[in-house]
């Protein structure tokens, strides 16, 4: 069994208006310093020792992200 992380966030350039709320928030309690929030997901998929990486990168374009305006990043845990 083979077990996947996959990180799912917003395109540099994208409106994130989740990080946006967020970063808002935090200035609100007092975190001055904080200068940008990207709010993303994680993937956690579990799959036979015969599905590779690319047929995870392929699931990710076709249905996991939407690679028009979000990036992923995939490692095997």
């Amino acid at each position: 069994m083979r077990h996947y992380q996959i990180h799912v966030t917003a395109k540099k350039g994208i409106f994130d208006p989740a990080g946006t709320t967020a970063q808002h928030a935090l200035e609100n309690l007092g975190y001055d310093g904080v200068r940008g929030v990207k709010i993303g997901k994680l993937i956690e998929l579990a799959a036979d020792d015969s599905v590779t990486a690319d047929e995870v990168a392929q699931m990710c374009a076709r249905l996991l992200a939407n690679p028009v305006i979000e990036d992923f990043d995939i490692k095997e845990a």
